[in-house]
């Protein structure tokens, strides 16, 4: 268990911990270099973290702070089910859009319950199951299973945006464009197939 981190070191070794674990992934990331980038040296890092776990686990929960924190801000969504899933898919895509480091920590954490993805996983099933009690979501479709999906299909085009890319050089110069219609392709695709009738 980590101590509670109350303090600007320990807030920085977070922070070193978030970015070093996402851009390696935890069996790549050296205690080492989070120290250094953090400006303490290791007894310290390990006094607040306990061991690397410990550390991976507290970037883990910042980056699902950061992302409950943006979902957050969702809470005025408007109009029917269909309309705030679409609202809020299209929240949760620009917000990952702009954090690649949040993107990838996600794609790194191992955790076998889903912890990290589980605030926007329970907000897309509260709307579909709402969705469904009025009629006009699919009764066939799982709002887990829907919802998860619907992560994977963002989190999977984000983290694999440079080889799509680079796999189709026409599409690199168009890259923003590019990733403007993914996002709508995408939302399209979870609101359009979960659509009743």
């Amino acid at each position: 268990m980590a101590r509670k981190l109350n303090n600007d070191r320990a807030l920085r070794i977070a922070a070193a911990a978030k970015q070093e674990f996402a851009k390696r992934g935890f069996a790549g990331a050296r205690v080492e270099r989070i120290a250094r980038a953090a400006g303490v040296n290791k007894q310290l890092l390990f006094y607040y973290f306990q061991s690397k776990r410990g550390l991976f686990q507290a970037a883990v929960r910042r980056a699902t702070a950061e992302l409950e924190a943006a979902l957050g801000s969702s809470a005025q969504l408007s109009g029917r089910p269909l309309d705030r899933l679409r609202q809020l898919l299209t929240t949760l895509y620009e917000f990952l859009e702009l954090h690649p480091d949040l993107v990838a920590l996600l794609a790194h954490a191992e955790r076998p319950d889903g912890t990290p993805l589980a605030p926007p996983i329970r907000r897309i099933v509260v709307l579909l199951a709402e969705g469904q009690g009025l009629g006009m979501v699919r009764d066939d479709i799982d709002p887990h299973v829907a919802a998860a999906q619907a992560l994977i299909l963002m989190l999977g085009y984000l983290r694999l945006e440079p080889v799509i890319a680079s796999s189709a050089p026409p599409l690199a110069a168009d890259e923003p464009a590019l990733r403007e219609r993914w996002r709508r392709a995408a939302v399209d695709l979870v609101v359009n197939g979960v659509r009743a009738g």
